[in-house]
């Protein structure tokens, strides 16, 4: 089996070299870029398994770089920030990051995550393998969604929360329930973090994104996918 590839992004050489290090000792592919210019070339040219970014970069920051690579593809990404603001943690989120990790942290931290979040990425599904919900089709094997035919693209965070909801329509989730799914692991960060996934969602799926018809907000409680997709 080929190694996964992680680039690794920050303009600080000693965490790269750090995180590579131990990254490379997991069996890991490492490529290191130390601005935003050279990362957003190495995401779209050298098809990685994960992206590790960090937020203040050179030349293009890491909010600019989430979303462009997001206009492309799907490749998990996980945030590095010096900046414990609840609102760039909110932000990571809605250009696309899968997660986020604030500085100071610890290498073996960043390697639960790496792996949690590939571990998400290539999870096999049990049971049910499709399930059609209104105009979407997910397909749990091919982690692959379609709407009314048209291919959908979806982060793996995007993709558990939805598989979570579709495999009960109907059913009502807390926000601590969707990020227990979704995320796997105990989460850093405040719960309402999942609405920054859910309104990316939202923006994918919805034919009005503001008049959502497949994902209702339960006030109070959480969120619920329509059985129907809202259509009778």
């Amino acid at each position: 089996m080929s190694k996964k590839t992680i680039l690794v992004v920050d303009d600080e050489k000693q965490i790269v070299e750090v995180l590579s290090a131990y990254l490379e000792r997991e069996g890991y592919r490492v490529i290191a870029a130390y601005d935003g210019r050279t990362a957003l070339d190495a995401a779209l040219k050298e098809s990685p398994d994960l992206i590790l970014l960090d937020l203040m970069l050179p030349e293009i920051n890491g909010f600019d770089i989430c979303r462009l690579v997001r206009d492309e593809s799907g490749v998990p990404i996980i945030m590095l920030t010096a900046r414990d603001d609840e609102m760039d943690k909110v932000l990571c989120l809605e250009v696309g990051a899968d997660d986020y990790i604030t500085k100071p942290f610890s290498p073996r931290e960043v390697l639960a995550r790496v792996r949690a979040v590939l571990r998400r990425a290539s999870s096999e599904p049990a049971g049910q393998e499709r399930i059609r919900v209104g105009g979407l089709d997910i397909d749990m094997a091919r982690h692959e969604v379609t709407k009314a035919g048209a291919p959908v693209q979806l982060t793996p965070t995007e993709f558990k929360i939805l598989e979570a909801m579709a495999k009960s329509p109907g059913r009502v989730f807390t926000r601590l329930q969707l990020i227990d799914y979704a995320q796997g692991y105990s989460f850093e960060g405040y719960e309402r973090t999942i609405d920054a996934h859910i309104k990316n969602l939202r923006q994918k799926i919805e034919d009005n994104p503001k008049q959502p018809n497949y994902i209702v907000t339960v006030f109070g409680v959480g969120y619920r996918l329509e059985e129907d997709g809202g259509h009778a």
